[in-house]
């Protein structure tokens, strides 16, 4: 997984996201599920899986063609580090599988996946945490190496946004990546997360509140585009 291949999709993301700072017409992502196309693949994905479930190895190499890039984006955002999430990305998929005969059915096979990547994504945080400086220190510490070439990337909206992201606590850059990133509906994220659909809301509602905060002190107001 090169740098270019991950960083696909984040600038078609960015506009997404700079909306939802402003709170237009995101309150609850919308769900796919009544898409004929989508829902067709919904159901594919899980023949798929019970394929694999019978130790189907073909029917493996295809779910991880399907979703090997989102799911190493999705730990990319939470880990931080390229090499530790592809590591990451490989844990997944032996999960899978492992554990393809315990799918149930009751959600996207997707949603399944990135639950597993959550998960794995937490425990690998929790290993390093004592190595790792407070979202809010950092953001606290003034970058004194600026030079021209770094102060004219900055500028850039989308490098902007993207060290806003970085700059949220794990529990709000998670529920940005997957509402607005993966476009998972409430229900969905509510069940990534384990928590009720109200309590994804109301992170939602300070996650948002608080990438305000951070694109205010770069000189980006609710206007960004």
């Amino acid at each position: 997984m090169n740098t270019i291949t991950a960083s696909l999709g984040h600038e078609f993301a960015v506009g997404a996201v700079a909306n939802a700072v402003q709170g237009r017409g995101l309150t609850q992502p919308k769900a796919l599920g009544n898409n004929p196309a989508v829902a067709a693949k919904q159901r594919d994905d899980a023949d798929v899986l019970a394929r694999i479930a019978a130790g189907d190895k073909l029917a493996m190499k295809v779910l991880y063609a399907r979703h090997h890039v989102q799911t190493y984006r999705f730990l990319l955002r939470l880990v931080g580090d390229e090499a530790h999430a592809e590591d990451l990305v490989s844990e997944v998929f032996f999960d899978v599988w492992r554990n393809a005969h315990q799918f149930q059915g009751n959600s996207r096979v997707s949603t399944w996946i990135l639950a597993i990547a959550r998960f794995k994504a937490l425990s690998a945080l929790r290993r390093r945490k004592d190595d790792e400086l407070d979202d809010d220190q950092a953001a606290a510490i003034a970058d004194t190496a600026d030079d021209p070439e770094i102060a004219v990337q900055k500028k850039d909206r989308v490098a902007i946004m993207r060290q806003c992201l970085s700059h949220l606590s794990l529990v709000h850059r998670e529920i940005i990546d997957l509402a607005y990133y993966q476009d998972k509906p409430i229900n969905e994220v509510a069940e990534i997360l384990g928590v009720p659909e109200n309590t994804v809301k109301t992170r939602m509602f300070h996650a948002r509140r608080r990438l305000s905060e951070l694109l205010a002190q770069h000189g980006i107001d609710r206007t960004y585009q």
